[in-house]
């Protein structure tokens, strides 16, 4: 049985890491100083594809295309470890224990990591002419592991506006200190529980970053890349890191969420009761 102290350490922990996030590195300010001059060696046909995404993105927003996730993997996940109730839908996810949450997330961030060292690998047989296919593939598992993270915490990537929340998630983990302070302020809305659409679109504007710094992330694989065979260890390294991160970005921003309301919801059942 959740209790509202319980609760409270455990937002606590997040906000820690939030604010871990915050912190400037001196080695992420150094990394991104050859970025430029690693553009101009890439091929042209790689920019091309990084270019694509663009379209790719703004059509998981509206519809899901070809990214939205299978639910019952996760599902099944969650009736794993969670035997004491048939778990049949994302409403039923939603009132487990955070412990059995936080546990399905974190063997998601384990297989998911463990299939991107495997696709990072393989794509990077070919050293750099082989980098245009991991680019697609690489965005495709990062969305697909958010939203199996987002189920698992009880939310449904089939909803538009968790579509939107995701891309926030993508966008949080490749944005430098700033856009890090800037996207957990847009958060807020739907901490508090109000997620105006219109309010919503208008912190989107700035969603291309997601692809323009998402390219920049690939800066020194880019450069490790370049000899073949060798790129299958950089490749591998590379994209196992980024899903890692980027899992443990979802873990952090939706257990937040979750926590969140359910103190509320102690709350209000507090303020019934008297």
């Amino acid at each position: 049985m959740e209790t509202k102290e319980g609760l409270i350490n455990e937002l606590s922990f997040v906000e820690k890491w939030e604010k871990s996030q915050k912190q400037d590195w001196f080695w992420e300010r150094l990394t991104r100083l050859p970025f430029k001059l690693l553009d101009r060696l890439t091929p042209k046909y790689v920019h091309e594809k990084i270019s694509q995404l663009l379209d790719e993105i703004g059509s998981y927003i509206q519809t899901g295309g070809q990214y939205l996730t299978q639910k019952n993997y996760v599902l099944k996940k969650v009736q794993a470890h969670h035997s004491d109730r048939r778990i049949e839908s994302i409403y039923d996810v939603a009132s487990v224990p955070l412990a059995t949450m936080d546990a399905v997330s974190e063997d998601l961030k384990k297989n998911r990591g463990d299939l991107a060292t495997v696709q990072g690998a393989t794509t990077g047989v070919g050293g750099i002419f082989t980098l245009a296919a991991d680019i697609p593939a690489l965005l495709g598992l990062s969305l697909k592991t958010l939203q199996e993270i987002a189920i698992s915490y009880g939310y449904n990537p089939d909803s538009r506006e968790e579509r939107i929340f995701i891309i926030k998630c993508l966008q949080f983990t490749s944005s430098d200190v700033v856009g890090k302070k800037a996207i957990l302020k847009e958060l807020s809305s739907y901490y508090q529980g109000r997620s105006d659409q219109q309010e919503i679109m208008s912190q989107l504007q700035g969603w291309r970053e997601v692809v323009y710094t998402y390219r920049d992330q690939f800066g020194w694989k880019k450069l490790l890349q370049m000899v073949p065979v060798a790129g299958m260890v950089f490749g591998a390294f590379t994209n196992r890191s980024m899903i890692h991160d980027i899992a443990e970005t979802g873990r952090m921003l939706y257990r937040k969420r979750r926590i969140l309301e359910r103190l509320a919801e102690m709350d209000k059942t507090n303020e019934s009761s008297i």
